[in-house]
């Protein structure tokens, strides 16, 4: 499909989508309260989003001036800025690759796991879960995947501060 063919199938199932075009895959943004339907409609659609090959988060801080670091089509959700999720989906039946992109409060990010419907899900979620703090809903084993069980913090958030070893420009 092309990306106009894959946003108008997408648009009818989820009109409330945000669509940006201007790379080289369609990017879908949709909210944390739409997410899992939506995870299972790529999944069980004749879409056949049947490859989930990167799932990540992005943690868009805000700069000194109150400004968020994101891109102007990624407006911020109050306070401090905005971590958003984002996952890659492919089909290998039919070659098509979408990105979709979901927003979470900063100040309590959860959102529920795909791991039941994408099985690669499962470590990439703990490993966001240990360098992000997001907490995946109904996951099967949610534990610290890299750092200590200990450890206290989750060092890819921008507003992480560890005096030990951070240098300061």
């Amino acid at each position: 499909m092309t990306k106009e063919e894959l946003k108008e199938h997408i648009t009818n199932f989820q009109p409330n989508a945000v669509f940006d075009e201007t790379g080289e895959w369609l990017n879908v943004q949709v909210e944390a309260t739409e997410w899992k339907p939506f995870a299972q409609w790529l999944r069980n659609d004749l879409l056949n989003m049947d490859y989930l090959f990167c799932l990540t988060c992005i943690d868009w801080a805000q700069t000194a001036a109150g400004k968020t670091q994101a891109p102007s089509n990624s407006p911020p959700a109050g306070g401090g800025g905005v971590l958003t999720m984002v996952y890659h989906f492919s089909s290998t039946v039919f070659r098509h690759t979408i990105v979709v992109k979901v927003k979470l409060d900063r100040n309590n990010p959860e959102i529920e796991t795909v791991s039941d419907l994408w099985r690669t899900a499962e470590f990439h979620e703990r490993e966001v879960f240990d360098l992000f703090g997001v907490r995946f809903l109904h996951h099967p084993d949610l534990r610290r995947l890299v750092l200590a069980d200990d450890f206290e913090g989750h060092p890819l958030r921008k507003d992480f501060d560890d005096p030990v070893n951070m240098i300061k420009l």
